[in-house]
């Protein structure tokens, strides 16, 4: 992705440890556990997702937990903090500073994301043993203020709902769309369904001469980003693909999970030109696996919202099992032996 990016460091010298354990001690953290999948959420830094996995096995997400401090103050000056884990955004990107005059100086810069959003603390609105719903405060960056639920599926046992809905707070019209944003793991192994190959666009990698561009396959209408070994002296992968999906879902693979996120397919002319309704963000450091990064994107429709109006978007997600090879061809034969039941369109 062509905008700047904090990688995420291992830390091993003790005092590192120790800020490790002191930042995760102070998130407040609600748990949503059905026996089957167990998710984590802070109403700290931005109300996000903090984990989500299968019961006895690691998280998902990729979380940086050591990132800063959870109860540093936002402002108009606030950088980005690269706690990861799942968090809302708002598109299209170019415009992230392009409406507001509380921080002139990074009036039209497409980074750092709304610290507002991304980082305050959110209003716990509602608490049940199945669900949670929070709401942030209104952005002076966008206009907007959002209410998100995250909520276990009655009847679905391994899956989780995420509801997101934005509402205008200005006294004048705005124009954005809802922006889901998963980090993952720098391996994991991306499916998404895709017809044609007019209908992947790919974005500069970032300026740095050790990179190389991702990669890709397409073939009987699964995309995936090429999978490329760890080891010493070979190429750091950096990039972004843009994609019109066929069907609105997308999976990925990784140590021993796959999570399946759904969400209501769009036609092209729905999403700002500038964005794809899925957008992949990967990473890759061959000879540092950790550090890499997988984003996981997904963009509802490009709106235009008077006062007071709002907007909803939405993504199921589903975490299966999966001890097979770490092969394109086992893992897109198991999705479409899974097609039926998840209702996976495009296999």
């Amino acid at each position: 992705m062509p905008n700047p990016r904090k990688t995420v460091l291992a830390l091993a010298l003790p005092c590192a440890l120790m800020a490790t354990a002191h930042a995760a001690s102070d998130l407040p953290v609600h748990t949503l556990d059905n026996g089957s999948v167990r998710a984590t959420v802070t109403d700290a830094i931005g109300g996000r997702l903090l984990s989500f996995a299968l019961a006895g096995k690691p998280n998902f997400l990729k979380l940086d937990t050591a990132a800063g401090d959870p109860d540093a103050p936002v402002g108009p000056t606030t950088d980005n903090v690269g706690w990861l884990g799942h968090e809302i955004w708002i598109g299209p990107q170019k415009e992230w500073w392009s409406h507001q005059d509380v921080n002139p100086s990074r009036a039209g810069a497409p980074w750092p994301p709304d610290p507002w959003l991304g980082l305050s603390r959110y209003k716990v609105e509602d608490k049940r043993a199945d669900a949670i719903t929070l709401a942030s405060p209104a952005s002076p960056v966008n206009g907007l203020q959002l209410v998100k639920r995250y909520a276990l599926v009655p009847g679905k046992p391994h899956s989780l709902r995420l509801d997101v809905d934005a509402a205008n707070v200005r006294k004048t019209q705005v124009a954005w769309d809802i922006w889901f944003n998963t980090r993952a793991h720098g391996a994991t192994r991306v499916y998404v369904p895709v017809a044609r190959g007019d209908d992947v666009r790919q974005q500069a990698i970032e300026p740095k001469p050790d990179m190389k561009p991702l990669t890709w396959t397409l073939k009987d209408g699964i995309f995936s980003l090429d999978a490329y070994p760890a080891g010493k002296g070979r190429p750091h992968r950096n990039g972004k693909m843009l994609l019109q999906p066929s069907s609105g879902w997308m999976a990925g693979f990784h140590d021993g999970q796959v999570l399946v996120i759904q969400f209501a397919h769009q036609p092209r002319t729905a999403i700002h030109p500038d964005q794809g309704q899925v957008e992949l963000y990967n990473d890759w450091q061959p000879e540092a696996p950790d550090k890499g990064l997988m984003e996981m994107e997904v963009h509802a429709p490009y709106v235009q919202l008077a006062p007071g109006r709002h907007m909803q978007a939405s993504e199921q997600w589903t975490l299966l099992p999966y001890d097979g090879p770490d092969t394109r061809k086992a893992q897109v034969a198991f999705l479409r032996a899974h097609a039926q039941e998840l209702g996976l369109g495009g296999l």
